[in-house]
């Protein structure tokens, strides 16, 4: 990877998201709790959420990444409050298309994403993006199974 590569992956703007990370922490009774591991560079993400009717109403994240992983939870964290699970899959899912396949930027309240299109080519980090909706999506399966 060149320097230039380097300053282009790790703009500012996904440094100063990497640093404010929303919803940090546990909680102490969650609905529903998921740990997800990127085994290529070991990131992981712990998600708990608190659901209400089908929606998140309490979301927390302990966030153990690298820095385009910490981005990609804090701009899903940002969004959680009030997603049904149905959303988060959409979010992961088009999330996962944009960066696999050239898709499109997830749609709101998740478009935010935009600003890791550059991690397109660079398949290495891909996983560690993906983690936090994957961990969130996993929790409110869990959430929906125990209703």
């Amino acid at each position: 990877m060149s320097e230039t590569d380097l300053i282009k992956l790790y703009s500012q703007r996904i440094l100063a998201l990497a640093a404010d990370i929303p919803h940090p922490g546990r909680l102490e009774n969650p609905t529903a709790s998921a740990r997800k591991r990127s085994p290529l560079c070991g990131s992981v993400v712990t998600v708990d959420v608190v659901t209400r009717d089908g929606k998140i109403v309490e979301y927390a994240q302990d966030v153990k990444a690298c820095a385009l992983g910490q981005a990609s939870a804090a701009l899903s964290g940002a969004a959680m409050i009030g997603r049904t699970r149905s959303e988060v899959v959409r979010a992961r899912d088009e999330l996962s298309a944009m960066l696999r396949a050239d898709g499109a930027v997830p749609q709101a309240p998740f478009d935010g994403f935009e600003v890791l299109l550059p991690a397109r080519d660079y398949k290495n980090r891909h996983a560690s993006i993906l983690l936090a909706l994957e961990a969130t999506a996993e929790a409110m399966a869990e959430a929906e199974a125990a209703a």
